[in-house]
């Protein structure tokens, strides 16, 4: 059953010089208890997507297209209407946050404040023992609760981070690139503790990532992104060992595999497009090994294959 449905979403961030086209005309469906990896370079729009579901975008930002959670219009929320579901509804590890917190408040004071702006019938009892099952619920013994900060590693702060997005048991839950700072060990521990908290607690994800490895290890599906296009969507099984799109192909030629032969890692050549300027033909064409005249004129549309998997590319039917 769907939860959240984006259609034909696009942000344009406008200045007095130009308008940047950052994401352009996305559309896709994440079910309950669903787990979606957007994965990307930095500049595609990965987090514009994720903030705009949110509406924590800047004002020189305008959004349209139509954001569907729960049969509700996201976009079409009022600020009071809005703010009475995020963080209950749908809430966010951000990038870096191991840096929000306060360092002169002890842990516990400042999840507690969070959670009386969302919940003030709360008395102070109640508040501190939700706050407790929820740090132990994220692998963190009980003294962190009158910690401060700065006595806590970059892990720890992380879980708190992840404990501060459960706190009202949101349907789901978005984590930007929440876990690129950590070394590789913790970060394998914190996403096993997510992917039980996933089952515990019945939640969706969406989880933005630099890395095809963590998407492929820990979701369901996988959003592959490129200045702005969804460029390919589907399980992660199908995309990963299959890909169709050739930007999706880049992009797993320059990670190492996950199994079998270690084979060269080859980075894509050139870089992203000015996203301030309109592009004729596919916006993938100047770093594409396989484009063909086709491509310099025509706008690739985005097509439905094998298991519901969506391909923007104009050989999406062939041997793309």
């Amino acid at each position: 059953m769907k939860l959240l449905s984006i259609k034909n979403e696009s942000v344009v961030y406008r200045s007095k010089t130009k308008n940047v086209l950052a994401v352009n005309n996305v559309s896709f469906d994440i079910d309950k208890q669903d787990s979606v990896g957007i994965v990307g370079e930095s500049g595609s729009g990965k987090s514009t997507l994720a903030l705009a579901l949110l509406k924590l975008l800047p004002k020189n930002a305008d959004v349209t297209g139509e954001v569907l959670f729960e049969d509700k219009d996201l976009l079409k929320l009022s600020t009071d209407e809005f703010n009475d579901l995020r963080w209950k509804e749908i809430s966010i590890v951000f990038q870096k946050s191991m840096n929000s917190l306060s360092p002169i408040h002890r842990i516990g004071s400042q999840m507690a404040d969070i959670y009386t702006i969302h919940d003030g019938s709360a008395d102070s009892d109640e508040v501190k023992g939700k706050i407790i099952n929820l740090l132990e619920m994220v692998n963190l013994p009980t003294r962190v609760y009158t910690m401060y900060p700065h006595e806590l590693s970059g892990g720890m702060m992380q879980r708190v981070s992840i404990a501060l997005s459960l706190m009202h048991n949101p349907k789901l839950i978005i984590m930007d690139e929440a876990t690129t700072a950590l070394d590789v060990i913790t970060q394998g521990q914190i996403l096993n503790e997510i992917a039980e908290l996933e089952k515990k607690l019945k939640i969706a994800r969406i989880m933005i990532s630099h890395d095809m490895s963590v998407v492929a290890n820990t979701c369901r599906k996988i959003a592959v992104m490129y200045a702005g296009y969804l460029v390919e969507f589907g399980l992660v099984e199908d995309v990963i060992l299959n890909p169709k799109h050739p930007y999706t192909k880049g992009l797993l030629k320059s990670f190492p595999p996950l199994k079998g032969e270690k084979g060269e890692l080859r980075s894509i050549p050139g870089y992203l497009p000015d996203l301030s300027i309109p592009h004729e033909g596919c916006i993938f064409k100047d770093r594409c090994p396989q484009k063909e005249n086709i491509c310099l004129y025509t706008a690739p549309k985005t097509h439905i294959v094998e298991n519901g998997r969506k391909v923007m590319c104009n050989f999406a039917g062939g041997d793309c």
